[in-house]
């Protein structure tokens, strides 16, 4: 059995549509990160960064193994599985630089900019305009990218998982996705895989139906001094 430390947010959700293709069977344990969950010294146990997703997989050769960074799980699943990670040396990397290409620029640019719009204390028009503006240049790649392939590196694979969860939240952004035809055709055509509506469905009740401004209480957990008291 494998357990999946997650909230609903597109970096678990990465998580949840990977276990959902490979079809292994796994625990859900909820990690309320607005209620400051992930400082519980048993998490920090398993995820020293306190960020989720992290996973245990108890059935691992030599003893349970724990796993944190979303992108790190994802390659530890496609390797334990042999599924959605070629073995070919050259469509390997094509899909490990589109993985860390999601979670060192597209992830990051797409929190920022959620951040800065619906989180910071006051208006803050340049940082907003800074990284949406960034977050459509990172559209702008991936659509070109797609405009002659069906997914990011040739066959779908973890690297389309990496991305998908991600760029669906361009309505947040106001970001006008009839400007990326060939990346709004590849969101339609993941997201009519069972898997992806499966994984995509992860901690549903839990999830805001709507963007609102965060409240102070939760921005002090999530942004305040707690997230730099050493542990």
């Amino acid at each position: 059995m494998l357990d999946l430390y997650a909230w609903p947010t597109p970096n678990a959700h990465k998580v949840s549509i990977m276990l959902e293709e490979i079809g292994l069977p796994y625990n859900v344990i909820p990690v309320n990160i607005g209620a400051g969950e992930q400082f519980e010294p048993s998490f920090l146990k398993i995820s020293p960064n306190n960020r989720m997703p992290a996973i245990v997989d108890h059935d691992a050769p030599g003893g349970p193994v724990s796993i944190f960074e979303s992108g790190a799980i994802l390659m530890y699943l496609a390797e334990k599985t042999g599924q959605f990670w070629p073995t070919e040396v050259h469509k390997r990397y094509d899909v490990a630089q589109w993985v860390m290409w999601q979670m060192g620029g597209l992830g990051p640019m797409l929190g920022q900019a959620n951040h800065f719009k619906y989180v910071a204390p006051e208006p803050m028009p340049y940082a907003v305009d800074r990284y949406v503006n960034e977050t459509k240049r990172l559209f702008g790649i991936l659509d070109h990218r797609l405009t002659d392939r069906d997914y990011i590196a040739g066959d779908y694979s973890i690297a389309d998982m990496a991305s998908y969860s991600w760029s669906t939240i361009f309505t947040r952004l106001d970001i006008a996705i009839e400007e990326f035809p060939a990346l709004q055709r590849w969101q339609s055509r993941i997201a009519e895989r069972p898997a992806v509506k499966r994984g995509m469905a992860l901690l549903a009740d839990k999830r805001q139906t709507s963007p609102q401004p965060v409240d102070e209480k939760t921005r002090e957990i999530l942004y305040g001094k707690k997230q730099f008291e050493r542990r």
